[in-house]
């Protein structure tokens, strides 16, 4: 399996596919090279990439100031680079995201 992420000098960079207004807010799973997340945030005016900050902030449990958008602003496909002193931690939680996922509660 790919990893969608990498580590870099100013961090990690991590490729994500989102899917915006979904019934709910979750990690699909992988999609290509890149970890899909559906939101249920609307596509306009820059709310889906807040809300994709704020939810991988949540599920990685690190500060939103942690994240920042480097691509893919008005795209579904994004790169957000994750700035974190404990890059195995991190890495354990990115793997953690990728497990599989329930078939029954996809909706992608």
């Amino acid at each position: 399996m790919i990893r969608p992420w990498q580590h870099t000098a100013q961090g990690v960079r991590l490729r994500i596919h989102l899917q915006p207004r979904a019934s709910h807010n979750r990690v699909v799973g992988s999609h290509g090279e890149s970890l899909k997340i559906a939101l249920t945030a609307p596509p306009m005016e820059g709310a889906a990439n807040a809300a994709l900050l704020r939810f991988l902030a949540s599920q990685l449990d690190i500060p939103v100031s942690a994240l920042s958008l480097l691509r893919g602003r008005k795209s579904r496909d994004k790169q957000v680079l994750i700035r974190a002193t404990n890059l195995e931690q991190l890495d354990q939680r990115l793997a953690a995201l990728l497990r599989p996922v329930d078939n029954k509660n996809r909706d992608d």
